[in-house]
């Protein structure tokens, strides 16, 4: 192993240098221009804005009706665009898991250590290798799986409970 701390700027400046962060980018624009749920979505936005619908938007020169579209509609489309964003970078089965691998790969080659670092998560695990494992006796039962005096038990213990708390006047205040 080397010998000095690599540190997550240590690879996200190597990632930057060698292009990876471009080439992240363009997948996640190539991927955002694919997805047709947004582009309806974004159309739907555009034909229910209430500036075309304004009387007199058709006398409006296009700078200014895409001006008054933008101040309307741009934090409704942007935050959409954000959420699915965030969705594939977090996606484990797509963006997401190839860009967590890059990082280990990165974080391995800078380190000096050998991938992976972190064994595959249960989920890569055949089904049959699952049932093996220990952990598998803890499953939590399902709602339906419960006894109704279990629920019972549960909901009394539950409502004995008391959610705030009794002397609320003993709390720290903020300084």
């Amino acid at each position: 192993m080397g010998s000095s701390v690599i540190t997550p700027e240590d690879v996200l400046e190597s990632l930057m240098n060698d292009g990876t962060i471009d080439a992240i980018r363009l997948k996640i624009i190539n991927q955002l221009k694919a997805n047709e749920e947004l582009k309806n979505n974004t159309i739907k936005m555009v034909e229910q804005s209430k500036v075309l619908s304004t009387p007199g938007a058709e006398k409006q020169t296009k700078r200014e009706l895409f001006d008054a579209l933008r101040q309307e509609l741009e934090t409704p489309v942007l935050e959409k665009a954000s959420k699915s964003v965030w969705e594939l970078i977090l996606d484990p089965n797509g963006l997401g898991k190839e860009i967590s691998e890059i990082v280990e790969k990165v974080f391995c080659q800078l380190s000096g250590c050998e991938p992976p670092l972190f064994p595959p998560s249960s989920e890569a695990q055949p089904e049959k290798e699952r049932e093996d494992t220990p952990t598998s006796s803890s499953k939590k039962r399902s709602f339906s799986e419960m006894g109704k005096e279990e629920v019972d038990e549960v909901a009394q213990v539950s409502a004995d409970e008391p959610v705030v708390p009794q002397n609320i006047n003993t709390l720290p205040s903020p300084t």
